[in-house]
């Protein structure tokens, strides 16, 4: 009896020809999306519990630079643990939700494109941080100073929300973390044959252009953020180039015959 039960159970989730079925599949996604809330509630709570730190860890660049903080509403402050918590929560779940991604996808992608995927994966993950961090010690300390030490009369004094400080912060660290990809995406579209170096030379002028306004739009309504976001997305957009004059590799039809001759091996 168990044993038919156990067969039963086999057929919902694989077919006869060894691959998985629809049932088996939504099952599958249900078990990694399982995981993902799963960390994503284990990490809410754990950075609850050191939201303080949190907090004192985003604060220590402003006070540095004299500036005092309040909070214009009862509920304000409180209300930021918890947000600065669910925003932890949330990063720590995305690498772990791009890997469930990558799992449930892989036994559908071909060798290289199995190999692609976990390298644009680290890199991107890598690239992230590192724009976070690039924001966090350098363009935000350099902007809370030099706005602080603009010259004006001497009893006006650095006192902000700590809910606009910590939405300045937040937006800084996706800006930058997203800007950061830059060069992963260019090598991506050059090995494609899509980013041609030649087009991004003669368009430099443009796209200077087109980020300054895109800076103006992403950041808060002043010159000084503006620039302090434009111009490191302009010095990536010239490594851009860099970088797609290197991996730039046209399409042609013999790489089209080569991905057709590795579909059928893979298929075999």
């Amino acid at each position: 009896m168990a044993t038919n039960v156990k067969r039963k159970k086999k057929a919902e989730v694989m077919s006869e020809d060894g691959s998985m079925t629809l049932t088996g599949h939504l099952k599958e996604l249900r078990n990694r999306l399982i995981i993902c809330a799963a960390v994503f509630v284990v990490g809410v709570i754990g950075f609850l519990a050191i939201s303080d730190k949190l907090i004192d860890l985003l604060t220590a660049m402003a006070m540095n630079a004299n500036y005092t903080f309040v909070f214009l509403a009862p509920q304000e402050k409180l209300m930021q643990y918890f947000r600065v918590s669910l925003i932890a929560a949330v990063i720590v779940t995305i690498p772990v939700a791009l890997y469930q991604i990558y799992a449930f996808a892989k036994p559908g992608l071909k060798r290289s494109e199995s190999f692609f995927f976990r390298l644009v994966l680290v890199f991107g993950l890598a690239l992230f941080c590192v724009g976070v961090l690039f924001a966090y010690k350098v363009t935000l300390p350099f902007m809370l100073n030099f706005l602080v030490t603009l010259e004006g009369t001497d009893y006006i004094t650095a006192s902000i929300s700590i809910e606009s400080y910590i939405n300045l912060c937040l937006t800084m660290f996706i800006i930058f973390g997203c800007v950061f990809e830059m060069p992963l995406v260019t090598i991506i579209l050059a090995k494609m044959g899509i980013a041609n170096p030649e087009i991004m030379k003669k368009g430099r002028g443009v796209a200077i252009v087109l980020i300054f306004l895109i800076a103006a739009i992403i950041t808060p309504p002043d010159i000084v953020s503006q620039c302090f976001v434009a111009v490191p997305m302009c010095l990536l957009y010239f490594v851009s180039i860099f970088l797609s004059g290197i991996f730039y590799k046209p399409k042609t039809d013999e790489d089209d015959e080569d991905d057709e001759e590795e579909e059928d091996s893979d298929a075999e």
